[in-house]
């Protein structure tokens, strides 16, 4: 049973070429140097259908979201297209953002802000849909939704577009994910088409949210996001759609944005938050196209400054901004609003920068990140409507509540769908070695390694309980590495194989490695000892604190601020499986999980006297 503990990122050697290096150590403990040729190569994802999810709360998101796209007539969805070309546009109006009118006022910020600019991503949800299912009437959809599409293609859409930049970036995300999931054997025709038909009424280059360069139109149409398309632009390269995109990627960097973070400095204040973490997964994905570390140290040192500067859920960006680094901006947003995180946005983009950098770095700490940012914010999203009502923001102030938006079909509408069917990738990945654990939620994942079939089964009550249990299925025993990853506040973390305790404790912040001959029935138990602890908003008001238990953030739900200790909530006891409840001098104090917060009041940080 040799385990071997993975290098902590406080030790991690933080070069351009992301060599890694092992320690000095009881060879029986520590991993090797990589082999030659894993040597600065990022992890390889699975695919949706590898991984079998078993996690109620993860499957219901996944399908109410695909229920509503499924239910969704595709006159309606085609209906702004066929409006803005000029076309017979037959079918009801969603209604809400989505829709086309000529005579919008953009001060409302209501019908008719956004038309059809979900249109794409909800494509590239079902064509994921498609591939964790293999359903044959999701397929279908998809493939004609692609082809009537393909019928409006017009220049119009973009010219009376005032976000002609972000509508024809999901075009691009369904089209290669129609291509790559569901097989579309029109999907890359038909993205030449819509990139020959949208580039004459794009910007040459990225434009920052707020800078004009449509002479004669309103401030509405400073907000495009020009500056986000590389990510799409790489990835249909990548995935063999033509050397333009790679062209176009790189003619799109925002390097205004990228080259300050690159140098270590903070390029975050005032800009609009979603799009600029968005945008992070574009310097990410130009340094995998284009080799570029430049872009590597750029994502790199944003996260760290979005870290510093991120709520106890993960969450950031209160009123959808970004904010300058040391200020009290993210503290005075807990009494001054209610809009503290765009929830499936910010997610979706959250997900994405951490999972490549992990998959490049190998860091646990991403992985960290992406966990609590999907129990605390997006997992306990409030349902998807079938017509429109979406959720929004999270709200974190000290009487929060979790509400619909005013607006129908707004942009989060879009990426939930995406977001929930993005919960199988984040879990595992792999490498030439063998696999890694990313993510702790009831599944399976199936692979071949050496030519052998393989499954792991992941069964726990987790995040709720401690307690991890693996069982591997083998067709024949086959020697590989199973890394499991050790969040940084799990100090006491155990790892057994087969009923036998590893001798030393594992390091939490790390991936710890069971390298053996695996077969059948061979079972690990990973033990992460839930631990309470008190978070701070920030250094400058230590007596505002939020409790979490290990990846989970404890919302307290009170109607007015309750006189707490800090002693008092540490000592918070479980009451249920989703409830803890803290003794105060004077009353109960009740505790919930996100995901268990209904209609009630609550407070996600708590003064303390």
């Amino acid at each position: 049973m040799p385990l071997t503990r993975k290098i902590s990122r406080r030790k991690f050697v933080r070069s351009a070429s992301l060599l890694t290096a092992g320690l000095a150590a009881p060879a029986s403990w520590f991993p090797s140097l990589l082999a030659a040729s894993d040597a600065g190569q990022p992890l390889s994802e699975f695919s949706y259908s590898d991984v079998t999810l078993a996690s109620e709360l993860h499957e219901k998101q996944l399908h109410e979201t695909h229920s509503v796209l499924m239910g969704l007539s595709e006159d309606s969805l085609l209906k702004p297209f066929r409006q803005m070309g000029g076309q017979p546009a037959p079918g009801d109006e969603l209604g809400g953002w989505y829709n086309y009118d000529p005579n919008y006022d953009w001060h409302t910020f209501d019908a008719g802000f956004a038309p059809a600019a979900t249109f794409g991503q909800w494509v590239s949800a079902l064509a994921r849909a498609y591939a964790i299912t293999g359903d044959r009437k999701i397929r279908d959809k998809v493939l004609r939704l692609n082809r009537l599409y393909a019928e409006t293609i017009s220049g119009d859409f973009y010219e009376k577009n005032r976000f002609p930049a972000y509508c024809y970036d999901k075009l691009v995300c369904g089209l290669i994910d129609s291509h790559q999931l569901a097989g579309d054997p029109d999907a890359y025709r038909i993205l030449e088409h819509t990139t020959d038909t949208a580039l004459p009424h794009l910007p040459g280059k990225a434009i920052e949210h707020g800078q004009s360069w449509r002479p004669g139109k309103d401030e509405s149409y400073t907000w495009d996001e020009s500056y986000t398309i590389p990510e799409n632009l790489f990835l249909a390269y990548q995935r063999g759609a033509g050397e333009r995109y790679r062209a176009l990627g790189a003619q799109y960097l925002n390097d205004e944005y990228f080259n300050p973070l690159a140098e270590g400095r903070c390029a975050f204040a005032g800009r609009h938050a979603y799009s600029h973490v968005n945008a992070l997964c574009s310097a990410m994905q130009a340094y995998l196209t284009l080799g570029n570390a430049k872009y590597l140290r750029a994502a790199r040192n944003a996260f760290d400054m979005l870290a510093a500067q991120s709520f106890a859920t993960g969450g950031w960006g209160p009123d959808e901004t970004l904010r300058a680094p040391n200020s009290d901006d993210v503290y005075t947003s807990l009494t001054n609003t209610h809009s503290s995180f765009e929830t499936p946005c910010g997610a979706y983009a959250h997900f994405k920068l951490t999972r490549s950098l992990l998959r490049v770095t190998r860091d646990s700490r991403y992985g960290d990140s992406m966990e609590r940012v999907m129990y605390n914010t997006a997992l306990g999203a409030k349902p998807l409507q079938a017509d429109g009502r979406t959720f929004y923001y999270s709200d974190y102030t000290f009487k929060g509540r979790k509400v619909y938006s005013n607006h129908r079909w707004p942009c989060c509408s879009g990426t939930l769908p995406q977001v929930a069917a993005d919960y199988r990738i984040n879990t595992y990945f792999r490498d030439s070695h063998g696999i890694y654990v990313n993510l702790y939620i009831p599944s399976s994942l199936r692979w071949t390694q050496e030519n052998a079939s393989l499954s792991l089964t992941q069964k726990s009550s987790y995040p709720f309980d401690s307690l991890l249990q693996f069982q591997m299925k083998a067709s024949r025993p086959v020697e590989f590495a199973v890394n499991f990853r050790i969040p940084a506040w799990a100090e006491s973390a155990s790892i057994s194989v087969n009923g036998k305790r590893a001798p030393e404790p594992v390091l939490p912040g790390s991936f710890a490695t069971v390298r053996r001959r695996w077969k059948t029935n061979d079972r690990v138990e990973v033990d992460l000892q839930l631990t309470k602890r008190l978070e701070l908003i920030d250094a400058r008001h230590p007596n505002t604190v939020a409790l979490l238990c290990g990846p989970l953030v404890l919302f307290a739900i009170t109607d007015a601020a309750p006189a707490v200790t800090r002693q008092q909530l540490l000592s918070a006891k479980k009451i249920g499986e989703q409830k803890w409840q803290v003794e105060t001098a004077t009353a109960r104090l009740t505790m919930l999980p996100f995901t268990a917060v209904s209609d009630e009041q609550y407070s996600t940080y708590l003064v303390v006297q």
